[in-house]
C-alpha cells in the first residue's frame, strides 16, 4: 500500500473536493481519498500493484484541476 499527497492549487471549495474524491474513489486500487481544501490538497492511499499514481493524476485532470506531486 503506498500513500501520496498531491498539490492542486486550483481547489477552493467543496464542489472541487466532491469532483475529485468522486473520481478518483471510483479507481479499483485506491483505498482512500481525502481532499482538503485550505490547503488545496489531495492525499490518496492506494494499492500501487493494482492503480499507478499516473492514473490518479489523470483522474483529477479529467475534472478540471492541475495536479503536482
Amino acid at each position: 500500500m503506498s500513500e501520496v499527497l498531491l498539490q492542486a492549487p486550483e481547489i477552493h471549495c467543496d464542489q472541487c473536493k466532491t469532483s475529485i474524491e468522486g473520481a478518483v474513489g471510483i479507481i479499483d486500487g485506491v483505498q482512500s481519498v481525502e481532499v482538503g481544501i485550505a490547503d488545496a490538497t489531495v492525499r490518496v492511499a492506494y494499492d500501487d500493484a493494482r492503480v499507478e499514481l499516473g492514473s490518479i493524476k489523470k483522474a483529477i485532470e479529467a475534472q478540471g484541476y492541475a495536479v503536482f506531486g
